[in-house]
């Protein structure tokens, strides 16, 4: 029997070929899509070069969509259910910088895990809601500033709502009153419940066994209140 390692799929071989120009197209998105939203009084031409960047790399997720679909060999409905995040991230731009979290997962796994199971949770989920945090702030301050009867009218505003709604806190001082902004409302909603509810059952995780491990190492016989 060999002791050869599995040689990599041709599709292990393009996700990490892809894995840094997936990276660099996230930032690339995010940073040229708040240029655009927040530079309100930018030139047009520059508007125009933010626009530019933002769909090329939207086109670049599609297409590294279409090439893992047909190297993995599946039918389109079972690599949807093996791949989800990734039709999420071409389908919902809010979702396209979490490419950058995907990153640093892949890394973790590739050199080895240099924290804890526990520790991966938080800072995953506080990469997430980071990154979920400011594109969402971003996309609803580019659709509320100007819109009949918005109460989200700066940056601010919006930053501020944003952290209520993934915090599931709901003060209501802002409300989005368009339709993008309260569809992007909802994915805040679920995306900071599912986040929450990681983080939280992680950390109470992680003390059961920090008391169980003290348990162990007592003495028998001795109580905590002897």
């Amino acid at each position: 029997m060999s002791d050869r390692p599995p040689t990599p799929s041709r599709l292990e071989h393009w996700d990490r070929r892809m894995e840094v120009p997936l990276a660099l197209a996230s930032f690339a998105f995010l940073g040229a899509y708040a240029v655009h939203v927040l530079a309100r009084d930018l030139q047009e031409v520059w508007h125009d070069v933010c626009l530019s960047v933002t769909l090329g790399s939207w086109a670049f997720f599609v297409v590294d969509y279409l090439v893992r679909l047909r190297l993995s060999g599946l039918a389109p409905h079972r690599f949807l259910r093996a791949h989800p995040l990734d039709a999420l991230v071409v389908l919902l731009p809010l979702l396209r910088p979490l490419r950058m979290v995907n990153l640093y997962g892949r890394v973790q796994r590739r050199h080895g895990p240099k924290l804890s199971l526990y520790g991966r949770v938080m800072v995953y989920s506080g990469l997430s809601v980071s990154l979920l945090g400011f594109a969402g702030s971003l996309t609803v301050y580019h659709h509320e500033v100007d819109a009949p009867g918005a109460t989200i009218v700066t940056f601010g505003d919006s930053v501020w709502w944003t952290c209520a709604t993934l915090a599931t806190v709901g003060y209501g001082d802002v409300s989005p009153v368009t339709p993008v902004g309260r569809v992007t409302a909802v994915g805040l909603m679920a995306c900071g419940l599912a986040l929450l509810g990681a983080v939280t059952g992680s950390f109470s995780s992680w003390l059961i066994q920090a008391f169980t491990r003290e348990d162990e190492k007592r003495p028998p016989g001795d109580s905590p209140g002897a």
